[in-house]
């Protein structure tokens, strides 16, 4: 059995600048990184060497417990970050100046005004969601240490992938998952378990579980499955595999391919997530007209990038996670809520044309995510790369709507988008308050 998993969106999670210039991160996160890493991770392999710096972190520990409600993370969440620090008990407060030191020292001058702002916040909101999961009793229950630590992995295999000239990785069109070989880390898993300590999965959702069995039974039995989703946080990837594993089809996601657009493959930080999944690389219509003389080729790697996914259609039993509306659901300004962004009639035809030419048996489902507030996006959406990252210990969701069905030609193309895209919408509410009922009872 074959399994994949494809994600049309940009999961860009930190900005690089445009400089050639690049860190070895400073000396001694090779054992931040052992776990990921089957031998000595400071070695040379046939994919990278990885640079660390030297130090460890031995924070204070403090019995005073942090009680902080979700309502108050949100509050805080909107306040700078020496304000949100002070909520901090003062062993994870301890731990958060120790990594701040470590990761200032290592930026260079040219990249120091751009990057280390946006590597303070992200940093800040990271330590103070692992210490809101401590005092929840969540699921991971990391502690000061363990959350530094894997933070400063994402930025060592950021540096090291990213940015180093000698070891910067270069993606395909169609990308293998870095799982470890040649000696190398593990970056599904190091991924997994960067978010897996921020999301409250005592009190997540994973609904519409009948129609989850019938989609797995279709995939058991050799027959494609393709999701249609909204998208609403750069962890979506992560929610999917944590949220499967919850249920006990964590292999569905692990194998899974997503399509992705540049931004996944160019972000600095956003790379060494990007290689931990399977790929297939797309360069967006705006992204390709952006620079007319490279844009015939870009145009080429798409149409290799089309084959490959034909490929994996044709050999039958893949799942697909598609979200027809190219980007994140963003907040409305004056409700306050967060509804869902309109479907691309055209992203899902390509994918019905897809499972046609595949001559193997296509399901459509509709599947709505509530992941907004893991790691909200800009209120608007921003060219490039460079965004501030929020992270907030919250519940996530999922809801397996029921099938589609997939009949008529182009002439039925714009029915379908609006069923999938009603089907989507109130899946989502509903989604919405079993989420609200469920934490409503503890």
């Amino acid at each position: 059995m074959r399994l994949s998993i494809v994600l049309v969106s940009l999961l860009g999670l930190i900005a690089t600048s445009g400089s050639s210039a690049w860190v070895a991160v400073p000396n001694k996160l090779a054992q931040a990184a052992s776990s990921y890493c089957p031998v000595d991770a400071s070695r040379t392999s046939a994919r990278a060497r990885i640079f660390t710096f030297s130090g460890d972190f031995s924070p204070s520990r403090s019995s005073r417990a942090l009680r902080v409600s979700l309502t108050s993370l949100e509050e805080t969440a909107t306040t700078s970050d020496e304000t949100s620090n002070e909520a901090l008990p003062s062993d994870f407060a301890t731990a958060l100046e120790g990594a701040r030191a470590k990761l200032e020292a290592s930026i260079p001058e040219p990249l120091r005004a751009k990057t280390w702002p946006l590597l303070d916040h992200f940093l800040t909101q990271y330590m103070m969601a692992s210490a809101v999961a401590r005092a929840a009793g969540g699921n991971a229950d990391p502690t000061p240490q363990s959350s530094a630590e894997i933070f400063m992995k994402a930025v060592e295999f950021a540096m090291t992938y990213g940015i180093n000239p000698e070891t910067r990785f270069k993606f395909g069109v169609n990308h293998k998952a870095v799982r470890g070989e040649d000696g190398g880390p593990d970056l599904y898993k190091f991924g997994t378990d960067f978010f897996r300590p921020v999301m409250d999965l005592e009190h997540s959702v994973v609904g519409g579980q009948d129609n989850l069995n019938k989609i797995i039974a279709q995939l058991d039995a050799g027959e494609n499955v393709i999701l249609l989703a909204n998208h609403q946080s750069e962890a979506d990837p992560q929610v999917m595999s944590c949220l499967m594993e919850k249920v006990g089809f964590g292999e569905y996601a692990e194998n899974g391919i997503y399509v992705a657009g540049h931004k996944v493959t160019t972000d600095t930080l956003a790379i060494p997530f990007s290689m931990g999944r399977n790929l297939i690389c797309i360069h967006s219509k705006k992204h390709i007209s952006a620079d007319p003389e490279t844009k015939p080729a870009k145009s080429r790697e798409n149409l290799q990038a089309m084959s490959g996914m034909l490929k994996e259609f044709k050999k039958g039993g893949a799942l697909l996670w598609v979200a027809p509306s190219g980007g994140r659901d963003r907040r409305d300004l004056d409700t306050k809520t967060v509804p869902l962004a309109p479907f691309d009639s055209k992203t899902i035809d390509i994918f019905r044309l897809m499972g046609n030419k595949s001559k193997v048996k296509t399901h459509y489902y509709p599947l709505a995510m509530v992941t907004y507030d893991l790691c909200p996006p800009p209120d608007t959406i921003e060219a490039g790369t460079g965004e501030q990252r929020n992270v907030r210990f919250v519940p996530v969701g999922i809801h397996f709507g029921e099938e589609l069905e997939s009949t008529g030609g182009l002439e039925k193309r714009q029915e379908f988008c609006t069923t999938a895209m009603s089907r989507c919408e109130e899946d989502y509410s509903n989604l919405q308050q079993a989420m609200r009922e469920k934490s409503n009872k503890h």
